[in-house]
């Protein structure tokens, strides 16, 4: 498919520019340049390359609004979501996973990093041992967002700790047998597949040079809350961190989320970090060391993580805020480089090429403008001032997914409700 676009100002590798055309051939940008409009469609605002939600839980959407009643901590939260994970089968979560990313691309994000680890049936595998990891990959291609499957390797309860019972649904029982069902896992065009080390908690010290032996993108959640630290020190001496360097498990291809607990010498180990400032704030988890993490020379993207909010410029701006509120000071992350957390950095960490530039994907999205919100903004600082709602137009792979704020699915609000709906029933 070969289209042409226009964009009244653009997002470039140089700066923002008036009067762009982008040129898209076979799922591919071919080129971006200041051009006429003439002949191309037309793109309202301002065009930002594809925005990646670096790491999503898809299933924890349907705990929106759910776990707030008596307060709690992230350890009561993780409680509901197991009563929700046992609920799950490979065709609910088909028709919830595709609701949700349906309600991604209609916010602007146009690739996720689905951090997968509800494998199996209550009682085993499935037939088809990767059954709800096909049913992610069918969802992300029917709501139009491109993919990459952190399919995780999940073997403990914790630290010497051996599986709950509604833990063994996650848990293939050895690295080795997780790689092995890993194997079978083949791409498509807007899927690939990549790994995940769940935490240190969940792969014990011993089976982790083997999991970390997966060829391609790798991510594990690190240093997420105080405790993982305290238990992994008491039982390794190392922090999370060290412990993953010390097998293997970190390096260009890796990125540690969340990384809100680290220690000063964790900095330097570091290439990949993504920070997920809604849920960390709706989990009271804390906000970790961006500004730190990008003078080490880490690469910084952004994800929803569990959804309590799925609007990219949310992220954004509670990173920004958070390192505020850190900091007594502003402009600690400029706009420039919270634009490339949403897209360029996030895109790499999921093993995409992404950015409008030649040989890319084809992935961008337009902004509004005009709106209440972004109505007398600079293009340069709109991201500090858009929501989602501002998201008009969102193209995935040469495709319109989004355009006038409108799903290609329809009622995006209907399939989240009916999805929803029917695993709490």
């Amino acid at each position: 498919m070969t289209a042409r676009y226009w964009a009244p100002w653009a997002w470039l590798p140089s700066g923002i520019e008036e009067g762009v055309l982008l040129e898209v051939a076979g799922g591919v940008l071919e080129g971006s340049r200041r051009g006429s409009p003439d002949g191309a469609i037309l793109l309202p605002g301002l065009v930002l390359p594809g925005i990646a939600n670096a790491h999503s839980h898809a299933f924890h959407r349907a705990l929106r609004g759910r776990t707030h009643g008596d307060g709690g901590t992230f350890w009561t939260w993780r409680e509901r979501m197991y009563e929700l994970a046992a609920r799950l089968d490979p065709d609910s979560y088909f028709r919830l996973a595709r609701a949700v990313f349906a309600e991604m691309a209609l916010a602007g994000y146009t690739a996720v990093g689905e951090f997968h680890y509800l494998h199996h049936g209550a009682s085993g595998p499935y037939d088809d041992p990767n059954a709800m990891g096909q049913a992610l990959i069918a969802a992300a291609g029917e709501a139009g967002v491109r993919l990459t499957l952190l399919d995780a390797c999940y073997l403990a309860g914790g630290i010497d700790e051996p599986l709950s019972p509604a833990q063994h649904r996650f848990s293939d029982g050895t690295a080795q047998a997780w790689l092995d069902r890993v194997s079978d896992l083949k791409p498509t065009p807007t899927a690939r597949i990549g790994a995940a080390i769940h935490s240190v908690r969940a792969v014990p010290r011993a089976e982790l040079p083997v999991a970390a032996q997966f060829d391609g993108p790798l991510h594990v959640h690190v240093s997420e809350q105080p405790a993982e630290n305290e238990a992994c020190l008491a039982a390794y001496g190392r922090t999370p961190t060290r412990l993953l360097h010390e097998a293997g498990a970190l390096g260009p291809r890796t990125t540690a989320v969340h990384a809100t607990h680290l220690a000063p010498a964790d900095l330097a180990l570091i290439d990949s970090a993504c920070f997920c400032p809604t849920t960390e704030g709706d989990l009271a988890d804390g906000h970790g060391p961006a500004r730190e993490l990008l003078d080490a020379g880490a690469r910084l993207s952004i994800g929803s993580d569990q959804h309590a909010v799925v609007d990219p410029f949310a992220e954004v701006r509670a990173l920004e805020h958070g390192e505020r509120f850190r900091s007594g000071t502003r402009g600690r992350l400029s706009p420039e480089e919270l634009v490339t957390a949403m897209t360029t950095a996030g895109y790499a960490s999921l093993g995409w090429a992404g950015g409008l530039v030649p040989g890319a994907v084809a992935d961008f999205v337009s902004v509004r403008l005009d709106s209440v919100r972004t109505a007398g903004s600079l293009p340069q600082q709109a991201v500090l001032a858009a929501s989602a709602s501002d998201v008009d137009t969102v193209v995935v792979g040469g495709r319109v997914v989004v355009r006038g704020g409108e799903h290609v699915l329809g009622d995006v609000g209907r399939l989240l409700a009916d999805a929803i709906s029917e695993v709490w029933t």
